[in-house]
């Protein structure tokens, strides 16, 4: 698989890595019940077919990817390059709770080392810029961290310019990861000129758009998810806009075809073309999934695709108005 350089780091990353969101299993945004031999086959596997990252977070599962992602590590002598995330602590009914106290940053930090089972974190982030008048305080917190040799890069999840700004005058930020996808492009107004103007590297997420671009939902398979499926309460899988996403998705499973691909693929290889980004986080809970997804990875798309696909997404945009 294909392999670009994270921003100003030395970390050369597969333009595909292993997400671990939804193998977490039951919290505030859980993806539902979750088998957790599957999900560390499901790393162990996406390690064989050449992917060399894992990102995972804290909260993902309150621990528990975390855990998972520890206990596959054990199983393989590859040394994949592991990515996780603080700022998310939770309460006792494993809601989140955003917190970026100095004490709290260092805490996380020491209990991600100690679930995933490794030495040095190679690149921690802060999941989110919340509270938002504690970000230079969490952040300094974690430069800290890179300081002591505990982590060997930091980044961010989910900033916008004016935050990324403040913080880069406490400590220079190695990455950027924000949701990018064919109905999730705001990154493309402002965020990735302005990343690829500081050499950040961007880790774009839900490039599936939690799955809606898979082309494997339909009316009853979402009324059919489990109850504790944070899907149900998604944007994009509620009307108008789940009808309207439907629709695309028929319309780009033409393209998908011709060039021999899933759309889930295509989906990945969409976000992929944009020079600014470094690599795609693809989720997976079980082998197959990431069998399917990895391919994306070295997918190329030709301009007929991309301009073709950019006429669809105006068409939806049109109907959404």
């Amino acid at each position: 698989m294909r392999t670009k350089k994270l921003g100003n780091t030395d970390l050369e990353l597969t333009t595909v890595g292993l997400g671990t969101w939804a193998i977490g299993g039951p919290w505030q945004f859980g993806w539902g019940p979750q088998d957790d031999d599957e999900a560390v086959a499901g790393i162990l596997k996406a390690l064989e077919l050449g992917i060399n990252w894992i990102d995972t977070a804290a909260i993902y599962g309150c621990g528990h990817s975390e855990e998972l992602v520890g206990k596959a590590l054990k199983q393989t002598s590859e040394k994949p390059i592991i990515a996780t995330k603080c700022s998310l602590l939770w309460n006792e009914k494993r809601e989140k709770v955003s917190c970026l106290k100095p004490e709290s940053i260092r805490n996380e930090c020491h209990d991600s080392l100690k679930r995933l089972g490794v030495e040095v974190i190679d690149l921690y982030q802060m999941h989110w810029p919340e509270p938002e008048d504690e970000i230079e305080q969490g952040w300094q917190a974690m430069a800290s961290l890179q300081k002591q040799g505990k982590v060997r890069y930091i980044g961010v999840s989910n900033y916008n310019v004016p935050q990324l700004k403040r913080i880069s005058k406490v400590a220079p930020v190695a990455s950027l990861q924000p949701p990018y996808s064919m109905i999730r492009r705001d990154v493309e107004e402002e965020l990735l000129g302005y990343c690829a103007k500081e050499k950040i590297g961007v880790i774009a997420y839900s490039p599936m758009q939690r799955g809606i671009l898979t082309g494997k939902f339909s009316r009853e398979r979402v009324a059919a998810l489990p109850a504790d499926d944070h899907r149900k309460r998604s944007v994009e899988y509620q009307e108008p806009q789940f009808s309207i996403n439907l629709e695309l998705v028929e319309k780009l499973k033409p393209i998908a075809e011709r060039n021999g691909r899933t759309l889930a693929q295509l989906a990945i290889a969409w976000v992929l073309r944009r020079e600014e980004v470094t690599a795609a986080i693809v989720g997976a809970r079980r082998p197959s999934q990431i069998v399917e997804t990895a391919a994306a990875g070295d997918w190329i798309l030709s301009q007929e695709d991309i301009d073709e696909i950019e006429k669809l997404l105006a068409e939806r945009e049109r109907k959404l108005k």
